[in-house]
């Protein structure tokens, strides 16, 4: 075995050196010694994939094992070292061994929202909006390759020259894609939106300003009303977990279709049947998209359909749907304001391939949309609803909407954080009638 970073330190060559090199995180100081320890066990014992159902006991007996053969090994290679030390590297060996390397760690911790890999030597995370370098790293291309393939194959999907792209799901729900070269010029990337364990309330979003509480309960009358609600955002604005949150207000004897690329949506009622699209296998068959599943909850007698996303020709289901007696869906687009989700809309109705005049597409949009939620990431990281938007229908070729509630921004402070405030608009819903005639009343002093 080659001299690890750890022995030379203890050789004595100089504070300096020691000094240099221990500003680097455990994985970079142990790489060398944590990459033979874990070639050797390999040898030993084969590769174990994470999620693989052995049982409690079984993984705790491998785990034992795994411990004593890196102190055996360490014993045996390394002079000098601390307590500290072997804990260290036992840890990043069973990363490697049975967790998924270097960014196993950050998988763990719950404040993290997303990790991006950008090539073996940078990794940032995201923690309350905010993206930081970490100083986690990979010792090369085929080692980050590795870890991809580890969370790829136990799902029976592949990456290579020839299939560069992959979207999976790791076992907690958390979403991943990767893409590798030649399509990525730095390297492999990584990336992976963790599924949080802990889902948001309405009572979270009150308290972290994201809403504010008359903003709630006139989303709350909008979902038990029957009204279509599109939440519309950016990318990482929470988008699906405000979908998650205002899901939560459908009456629990409805009987509710989720539809998602990724199943993220965790709604408590009982009745909800739970559906996700299916990628093209290794021969790049037998894909089912968004579309094809939209279509096919139509024959499932759905009381609501929550789609996770429309992205493309699907959104003509989704609208035709709403028009035809299945009022109450919920659904997300990305966007940059209420305004634009309709532009967008008619857009994704184009994809569709159906050759309808503009005006016709925008009656249809007008007739089944009844409500914008927009929801934006801002500067200093937080995420809130700055727009409630109703749709209000046609006046000539032009979809005609109304704010209710908005975030009124006023700058920011001494330490960087937005300051500002939402507020009504004062304009009375025209929906506000159509709640009241199915019982639900919603205090005019709401809209003030």
């Amino acid at each position: 075995m080659k001299t690890s970073l750890l022995s030379k330190l203890n050789n004595g060559n100089g504070q300096a050196a020691a000094a240099a090199a221990f500003v680097e995180s455990p994985a970079q100081r142990f790489q060398e010694l944590v990459y033979n320890i874990h070639r050797e066990i390999i040898k030993e014992i084969g590769n174990i994939y994470p999620g693989d159902n052995q049982g409690g006991s079984a993984e705790g007996k491998m785990e034992a094992e795994i411990c004593q053969m890196a102190d055996a090994i360490m014993d045996r290679e390394v002079a000098h070292y601390t307590r500290n030390d072997r804990e260290e590297v036992t840890t990043l060996v069973l990363d490697e061994v049975m967790g998924y390397g270097p960014i196993t760690p950050l998988l763990r911790d719950d404040s993290i929202s997303e990790i991006m890999v950008n090539g073996p030597q940078q990794v940032y995370v995201e923690q309350q909006g905010k993206l930081y370098l970490t100083r986690t790293c990979f010792r090369d291309n085929a080692h980050l390759l590795a870890v991809i393939e580890r969370i790829i194959s136990p799902l029976g999907r592949r990456i290579d020259e020839s299939m560069p792209m992959v979207d999976a799901r790791l076992p907690d729900g958390s979403r991943v894609n990767a893409i590798i070269p030649p399509l990525a010029l730095n390297g492999c990337i990584l990336t992976i939106r963790k599924f949080s364990s802990h889902l948001l309330g309405v009572e979270d979003l009150i308290r972290n300003n994201t809403i504010t509480m008359p903003m709630a309960k006139f989303l709350e009358a909008c979902v038990k009303g029957r009204l279509n609600i599109v939440v519309s955002g950016g990318t990482g604005a929470g988008k699906t977990s405000t979908l998650n949150i205002i899901s939560s207000f459908i009456p629990a004897d409805e009987r509710i279709i989720t539809i998602e690329d990724s199943a993220e949506l965790d709604l408590k009622q009982d009745h909800v049947i739970s559906l996700e699209t299916k990628p093209p296998n290794i021969d790049g068959k037998g894909e089912v998209g968004i579309r094809e599943l939209v279509r096919n909850s139509l024959r499932m007698r759905p009381d609501r359909m929550v789609v996770g996303e429309v992205r493309g020709g699907e959104a003509l289901d989704m609208l035709q749907a709403m028009n035809t007696g299945h009022d109450g869906s919920l659904t997300t687009g990305h966007s940059n304001s209420p305004r634009d989700m309709i532009s967008r809309l008619e857009t994704m109705v184009l994809m569709a391939g159906m050759e309808l005049p503009v005006k016709a597409i925008r009656e249809q949009i007008a007739s089944a949309i009844d409500l914008i939620v927009h929801q934006s990431r801002l500067q200093d990281g937080s995420r809130k609803i700055t727009q409630i938007t109703e749709v209000l229908g046609m006046e000539g070729e032009i979809i005609t909407l109304q704010d209710i509630f908005i975030f009124e921004q006023f700058g920011l402070d001494e330490r960087g954080r937005v300051k500002g405030s939402h507020r009504a608009t004062g304009l009375i819903p025209r929906c506000r009638e159509r709640l009241a005639a199915r019982g639900i009343g919603l205090p005019v002093e709401y809209f003030n």
